[in-house]
């Protein structure tokens, strides 16, 4: 079997790992939770990152509003079907040859990937803006608008006494990996053809 091909099998293989592996992870650090506390999000689940995490956001959660971390979301559903579908699309393309579909193959898993991180955006945004207006503790901005609690994307803020960080984990770095792997095929691919 060409290098090449090789190269592509065990790239699209690497997407199998999501189903093994948490994708991201969301810690909030504060005095009171010196070790911090966070949850792992799976392309089907949110877990606690330690024991009863979850359950201590959705306490801190109800005093200033915001609704407790979804059990179960319809992204549930679909992201472990997309997962499963592209790592066999793109082992099969892996066993064809076309240095041409291992791009094509590229290019597809970054769309998906962005729409993926747009909705995570979006599930965030609302998570962090949508207050309730019985909520015990409300807090204001310098303008008196009401402090919205959304956790970044990527990478850490501050949030009244906590410092919230959101990190792709285990999961994403071999995605990521699978996704460069195709990138190599391709190039590997150009050069093998080259030296025939």
């Amino acid at each position: 079997m060409k290098k090449s091909k090789l190269i592509m099998i065990v790239g699209a293989f690497l997407l199998l790992a999501l189903f093994v592996f948490p994708l991201w992870n969301i810690t909030l650090e504060a005095p009171q939770y010196p070790i911090g506390i966070g949850m792992d999000i799976w392309i089907n689940k949110i877990t606690d990152h330690n024991p009863n995490d979850i359950q201590n956001i959705n306490l801190m959660n109800h005093y200033v509003g915001m609704d407790n971390i979804p059990e179960h979301m319809s992204e549930f559903d679909v992201f472990p079907i997309v997962v499963g579908l592209m790592s066999v699309l793109g082992m099969a393309l892996g066993f064809i040859g076309k240095r041409k579909l291992y791009l094509a193959w590229f290019i597809l898993m970054a769309i998906l990937g962005s729409a993926g991180m747009y909705d995570f955006y979006s599930w965030e945004y609302e998570y962090g803006h949508n207050l309730k207006s019985t909520a015990a503790i409300k807090f204001s901005d310098a303008d008196g608008n009401p402090l919205a609690y959304q956790p970044p994307l990527i990478g850490n803020k501050t949030i009244l006494n906590f410092k919230a960080k959101s990190w792709p984990t285990t999961g994403a770095y071999l995605l990521f990996t699978g996704m460069m792997l195709s990138i190599i095929a391709f190039v590997v691919d150009k050069k093998e053809e080259a030296n025939s």
